[in-house]
């Protein structure tokens, strides 16, 4: 089995997680609900992950990063504390139902900035569209879809321009490219554990800058101020009621150590190398459809295609029955993405590359689109 699924969840993780997530096991207690060592351990655990998400994330202050279950609990978390009913925010085409939905959900008045037919917005529609009552941009680092990075920069300019709140979806960039929240004016930066940062399925977390007013989602234990009637209001606490995955952080840790030693901008070159290998491997093969923009310098290992006169299902299902090729095909939760392209009515096949795939790997890729493009 050749897997390039892992844009949904890498499949293949370093030998470190598997063995700290069993250590943990018979390890790891409750952290903040006890003065013994397993307790103390889960804490100093919990915090060194922090600690870690921060240097890799560019965010100064450890207590700032709240552990969430993946990016999708944190985006709704986002959209909980950034957006009033009848207050404006502008986001794009580009996004995943994960920003799309609680927005809908939210009341908030949505301008929604248009994608061209290889999933690039236009910057200036952004400040176009700004209001007297515009609270907020949610943008998505690299889309799920193309694989097309976002230039977060200079939404920043214009989010503090305007004084606006920036909030990011790096689902798909954290533990792929190099970030610096402070450094990039992100005032909420959501991120999960289990795609590019190879860690457990069930961890992500969630930054959000020092000043911004947290409600809080959910209610409940914390470990501390028991006696008030109300959720502590601080971070990290503020947004971590109930016992945090420990098990699964304790995974990511093992993951963020592991890119840490490796160094993120070698992962990254690797997986870039790979899917560049793969789109001029097929870019010449007749029939075959590649979306978003391939051209670009910075992009994240995402590559989707489709075949002419064939259903993305159908070449998906035959990849994995004739190939034992793991992609993904359909609409990837990103349906406004998908109007843009033009594939709404057949969605589309997506390849993601992890650093653990090989060059054999890729070519097989290769080797199985054109076998299944020539028939």
């Amino acid at each position: 089995m050749i897997y390039f699924d892992n844009a949904a969840t890498t499949l293949r993780k370093p030998q470190c997680v598997k063995k700290a997530v069993y250590e943990a096991l018979d390890t790891m207690g409750n952290p903040s609900r006890g003065a013994h060592k397993p307790s103390l351990d889960a804490s100093r655990l919990v915090y060194d992950t922090r600690v870690r998400l921060g240097e890799l994330l560019g965010i100064s202050d450890p207590s700032e990063i709240a552990f969430t279950l993946n990016a999708t609990d944190a985006l709704n978390m986002a959209v909980n504390i950034a957006v009033n009913k009848g207050e404006h925010v502008i986001t794009t085409e580009c996004e995943h139902n994960s920003v799309l939905r609680p927005l809908y959900a939210s009341g908030a008045e949505l301008t929604v900035i248009k994608a061209d037919d290889i999933g690039n917005i236009n910057y200036d529609d952004i400040e176009k569209s700004i209001r007297e009552n515009t609270k907020a941009v949610f943008i998505n680092h690299a889309s799920n879809v193309t694989g097309n990075v976002t230039d977060i920069e200079r939404i920043s300019e214009i989010t503090r321009k305007y004084n606006l709140l920036l909030v990011v979806d790096a689902a798909q960039t954290a533990g792929h490219i190099p970030i610096s929240a402070e450094a990039l004016g992100v005032d909420i930066l959501c991120f999960t554990g289990h795609k590019a940062l190879m860690a457990p399925q069930g961890t992500g977390g969630i930054y959000v800058r020092k000043g911004i007013d947290i409600r809080p989602m959910r209610t409940g234990g914390s470990g501390i101020h028991s006696f008030d009637k109300k959720h502590p209001s601080a971070m990290p606490e503020a947004l971590e009621a109930g016992t945090l995955n420990c098990h699964g952080i304790t995974g990511l840790n093992a993951a963020l150590q592991y890119i840490e030693k490796t160094g993120i901008e070698n992962i990254y070159e690797r997986e870039k190398a790979l899917s560049r290998r793969f789109i001029d491997g097929i870019a010449n093969i007749k029939g075959i459809k590649i979306y978003g923009d391939i051209n670009a310098q910075t992009r994240v290992p995402v590559v989707t295609v489709n075949i002419d006169g064939m259903t993305s299902d159908e070449l998906c299902d035959r990849l994995y029955t004739e190939y034992g090729i793991c992609t993904r095909a359909g609409a990837h939760c990103a349906p406004l993405m998908h109007k843009a392209l033009g594939t709404d009515k057949i969605g589309a096949v997506r390849f993601s590359f992890s650093h653990f795939n090989s060059e054999n790997e890729t070519d097989e890729g290769i080797r199985a689109l054109r076998g299944l493009a020539e028939i």
